[in-house]
């Protein structure tokens, strides 16, 4: 189930919500706990219970470090939930490529088991080792009451596509949240626009990005436009649900933290993960960077770690040489611009700094989208060689041209400003008159859209 299908839309999300505001505010955790396991179990029932061990088991390893605290048996429970933890996500989404990999270094026939990847352990399994990193580190108390803690770990409205949400962000509001009309008429605001940026943009945008891949030799322009709308897709995909995540959350009366800002306005590659995907970005900080040394012991042990943390980001992401070799290439640039190219960056005016920045991280998508590396070499060599256009790429850039538009004013903030202008201008009423129907108007589109089964691919749902 995902929060871009009609399923959701028009039978789980209401039943939810309706549950969740009737029962007594003593049971909002355990009824919130019910309805995220069937909305897990809805695609993977097998998989529930590979999800309620987790809990079970990060629960218990949070128990027994508050209580042996300052003695062995808190840093053997934390060892124990970070291996299962860890050896859960080797399991079920690197083995076949691990022993995929030996079989081709030595020739061997070892059997893959061909597990299916379970939904959002990419997301759960970091969540709930935070939890009991945090709690070791004196950064969080343990929870006592395990409804409360399984309510946090199968949370529904960031499960599958994040952003990673650290337990001591929320546990506060595991105990006492206020479900405010304003908190929750913000979230609905939220949900559509994310909605909106899903179903209206990424899905729109990606139809460009599967006319262009589909070519077999394409031209210096085509190459260009399937790229840069895979960027837009991808972005858009993320953010929206990102966004969907964070209305929902605050629906329910919890506040998550934000999970994109406007990254494609960065005018570095340094500049441009601190604004993208910032939960994924500041728990290898936290979690990684920090524990190796960080930016102590020197520059070369500060490099070493960074490219350590890029090393994982990118298998992160996928059981795929691929995404190695991405993590590798932006390991590459940011340590690069540690060493230098930031202070040169910084005597460019700052559209040239921009155009660096998008240039790189345009062509970085040819390694992310392409799990065979050889296909993202030679698309990449289709970007800088080749014929520049023809009939097909010209029609393309018609065709899309207006949508490619559309997609990068969406990617800046002046959608906001001319937002907040029209508030100050019209008035906190007429303001809201105005927020409902754009709203409606957003929801009407994305549910007719979805109505008709057009294309809603979830780009996510792989990592």
């Amino acid at each position: 189930m995902v929060f871009s299908g009609l399923t959701f839309l028009q039978c789980f999300l209401p039943l939810c919500l309706l549950a969740y505001f009737l029962v007594p505010q003593k049971w909002r955790n355990g009824t919130l706990f019910l309805f995220s396991l069937l909305f897990y179990a809805w695609g993977e029932p097998v998989y529930v219970v590979l999800m309620l061990f987790s809990t079970a088991l990060d629960y218990t390893c949070g128990q027994m470090v508050e209580r042996h605290r300052e003695q062995r048996g808190a840093k053997i429970a934390l060892l124990v939930s970070v291996c299962v933890n860890l050896g859960l996500l080797g399991v079920f989404k690197y083995s076949d490529f691990l022993i995929g990999t030996v079989n081709s270094l030595f020739g061997t026939a070892l059997p893959q088991p061909n597990l299916p990847l379970p939904i959002g352990i990419s997301f759960y399994t970091f969540q709930t080792m935070s939890y009991t990193i945090d709690v070791y580190r004196g950064e969080a108390k343990a929870q006592k009451n395990i409804i409360n803690f399984g309510a946090y770990v199968t949370l529904f409205p960031q499960l599958i596509a994040g952003p990673i949400v650290r337990y001591q962000t929320v546990a506060d509001e595991l105990e006492h949240r206020d479900c405010t009309a304003d908190l929750f008429a913000d979230g609905a605001k939220r949900f559509a626009c994310g909605i909106g940026k899903k179903v209206l943009l990424a899905n729109n945008i990606g139809l460009l990005w599967e006319a262009a891949s589909a070519q077999a030799a394409p031209t210096v322009l085509t190459a260009w436009l399937g790229v840069i709308a895979y960027g837009f897709q991808i972005y858009f995909d993320f953010s929206g649900y990102s966004d969907m995540a964070i209305g929902l959350g605050r629906m329910l009366g919890f506040r998550f933290l934000e999970n994109f800002n406007y990254p494609f306005l960065a005018d570095s590659i340094t500049d441009f993960w601190r604004r993208w995907h910032i939960s994924m970005g500041t728990w290898f900080r936290d979690y990684v960077y920090i524990p190796l040394g960080g930016n102590k012991g020197g520059l070369a042990k500060q490099l070493s770690n960074i490219a350590i943390v890029w090393l994982l980001t990118g298998f992160w992401h996928g059981a795929s040489w691929n995404f190695v070799l991405w993590g590798v290439y932006f390991g590459i640039l940011l340590v690069l611009e540690k060493l230098f190219l930031l202070r040169w960056l910084k005597r460019l005016p700052a559209v040239l700094r921009h155009i660096y920045a998008l240039v790189l991280v345009t062509i970085s998508w040819t390694l992310f989208a392409f799990t065979e590396i050889s296909k993202g070499a030679a698309w990449c060599k289709a970007m800088l060689s080749g014929m520049l256009f023809d009939s097909s790429s010209l029609y393309l850039l018609l065709t899309y041209g207006p949508m490619l538009a559309i997609c990068a004013l969406a990617a800046t903030p002046l959608g906001n400003r001319f937002y907040e202008k029209i508030g100050t201008r019209l008035g906190q009423r007429a303001l809201t008159v105005v927020d409902c129907g754009g709203l409606a108007c957003v929801l009407v589109m994305a549910a007719a859209y979805l109505v008709s089964g057009s294309y809603n691919p979830f780009l996510y749902f792989r990592f």
